[in-house]
């Protein structure tokens, strides 16, 4: 590995982690071993410090929370270190932006914990019904149409909530995202708080939405601000949380997060509630900013030599794909694809070294489950891609419409049904091998193996739910197709299903949607509006002979899920994303 140059760009931050939790944690366990606190005790503290229960017995899932996304290189180091020594040599990005790490053994979780806090990052509140990891548009303060920088106010939402009674002990798990512009990015219609970044005769404030969700109420948040002045904002997001918490269902999990407060009260109720605890705040002083709002700069950093070799078509292919230009002049922000969201302990230290030589020694996480580098010079685009390319990160197709989304699915999950990275990996891989890097304006593909929608299946142009079906006596994998889901400035709209189809038939209905989106469309007609506009009859139709599956007609891989080897079965398990 390359020495690692001085990350003196580094845009460093105060530590959201406390090295004294993992002793806590310690402590706990050997008090639940002890019987001096019962296992529903021990679990939900387990879990409101990010260690969450896997399928497998004697191991669990560590999720690292990254607030608004941002990692500096010294933790993806850590990060890095951590999977190996205690996980399987890679980790996990997920959609809502954080680091999970999989098969960690329950003696190891403290060294685990300690080490992150070290690095400046938390495992705590990444699980349980708290206020979880404030998600942030990855392009924030370098997009061309963004107000402003929302990076640091994301930050402060996040530090007062953090390690705060109003933060934790609510109903249910609390979702906030953070946006920088209408487009949305962070996809705040479907949290329960959406903060999206305006300017009103040059004052900063926000558009404040709340009550958005998908599973098995989708709903698209709410305006309860067009224009909120950023003073207010901490304020806002505390009296949202304050009604949440007194109005919340605590006796049916199902029916417990915000959305369903807000459908049992009534949108004009839920605001006039809103409003008061809103003034009370403001009759106790409000809730200043606790810090002044900074926006980012370039790097101080001298230019690096150019590479005056001639660079391959891949390099012009990815470059165009992958490399999006700053509101800055002369830098650029790259994606990186991950498939599947799964990055390598060595290309996590690779990453440290690439961006403190290219960048601002950052990067961030993205809701698709990829990476942005940031603040990278036109000049040293051809440097970047080789030194990416050396480690497997070279490849065009972030964003694209193989770069499929999914949750961890039945490999890990408690409560999944379906194995839904199997079918991501086989659907990427065929539209790749067909199409190359395929890219079609609001065509994305998300997978879910449940219907809770870790994978945001929902809201994609063609969103994919695991579920099963008999044929005779035994069980068929099979996925809910649904079509025209998506966020933009009007807020979210959620798929409509068009079928279900036996899981190893999914590639080709994707193919048969895509082929008729494409014989179809109108001029400029982006997919996601050719997909909402698509009735659904027609939709069924076109997949009618992949629904159908009779008892005579089968193969025996049809009985065995993707990436198995055994027939498919239903596990029956107490899933914990729900305590």
């Amino acid at each position: 590995m390359t020495a690692r140059p001085e990350a003196n760009d580094s845009r460093s931050r105060a530590s959201f982690g406390d090295a004294a939790e993992s002793a806590e944690f310690v402590e706990m366990l050997e008090k639940f071993e002890r019987g001096e606190i019962t296992s529903d005790q021990y679990r939900h503290y387990r879990l409101s410090r990010g260690i969450y229960g896997q399928r497998q017995d004697g191991v669990q899932m560590v999720r690292v929370k990254i607030p608004q996304g941002v990692l500096t290189g010294e933790q993806l180091v850590v990060l890095a270190d951590c999977a190996d020594k205690y996980s399987r040599g890679f980790g996990h990005v997920t959609t809502r932006q954080n680091f999970q790490f999989h098969f960690v053994k329950t003696e190891h979780a403290p060294a685990f914990m300690e080490a992150v806090a070290r690095s400046g990052l938390t495992t705590r509140e990444a699980c349980s019904h708290t206020v979880r990891n404030v998600a942030g548009c990855p392009y924030a303060g370098v997009c061309q149409g963004a107000a402003f920088d929302v990076t640091s106010y994301g930050e402060m939402v996040t530090r007062h909530f953090l390690r705060r009674p109003f933060g934790s002990g609510l109903p249910r798990k609390f979702k906030i995202a953070i946006s920088g512009c209408d487009d949305d990015c962070a996809q705040g219609a479907m949290n329960d708080i959406g903060i999206i970044g305006r300017l009103r005769d040059g004052v900063r404030g926000f558009k404040i939405v709340a009550g958005g969700g998908t599973s098995t109420l989708p709903r698209s948040a709410g305006v309860l601000h067009e224009f909120l002045p950023a003073e207010e904002l901490l304020a806002s997001c505390e009296a949202i949380a304050r009604v949440f918490n007194a109005e919340g269902e605590r006796g049916n999990l199902q029916k417990a997060r915000m959305k369903w407060a807000i459908k049992r009260l009534g949108w004009e109720k839920f605001q006039a509630l809103y409003q008061e605890q809103l003034e009370l705040i403001r009759k106790e002083g409000g809730r200043p900013l606790p810090a002044e709002a900074t926006d980012e700069q370039p790097p101080n950093k001298a230019p690096l030599p150019r590479v005056e070799r001639p660079m391959p078509t891949r390099f012009t292919d990815w470059k165009v794909a992958q490399a999006r230009p700053q509101r800055q002049d002369g830098y650029f922000a790259v994606a990186v694809w991950l498939r599947l969201g799964d990055v390598s302990s060595r290309q996590l230290r690779s990453l440290a070294d690439i961006t403190a030589k290219y960048g601002d020694a950052t990067l961030r996480t993205t809701n698709d489950q990829n990476l942005v580098v940031r603040w990278i010079r036109e000049q040293d685009l051809p440097a970047l891609w080789l030194d990416l390319d050396a480690v497997g990160l070279g490849e065009p197709h972030a964003s694209s419409t193989s770069d499929v989304v999914s949750c961890p699915g039945a490999e890990t999950c408690r409560i999944a049904v379906t194995a839904s990275r199997g079918v991501g990996q086989l659907v990427g891989d065929r539209l790749r091998e067909k199409h190359g890097t395929l890219r079609r304006e609001g065509l994305d593909i998300k997978v879910s193996g449940c219907p809770n929608g870790c994978g945001q299946h929902h809201i994609a142009a063609i969103g994919l739910q695991g579920g099963t079906r008999h044929v005779g006596s035994k069980l068929v994998p099979q996925y809910f197709v649904m079509i025209g889901g998506g966020i933009d400035a009007r807020g979210a709209t959620f798929g409509r299903l068009v079928g279900k189809v036996p899981a190893r038939r999914v590639p080709e209905a994707v193919d048969r949607l895509i082929a008729h989106y494409d014989a179809n469309r109108t001029s400029g007609e982006t997919a996601r509006a050719y997909f909402q506009r698509m009735e659904v009859p027609v939709a069924k139709q076109l997949l009618a002979d992949l629904i159908e599956l009779k008892e005579g007609e089968t193969k025996p891989e049809d009985f065995i899920d993707l990436g198995s080897s055994v027939e498919f079965q239903v596990v029956d398990m107490d899933g914990e994303c729900a305590q």
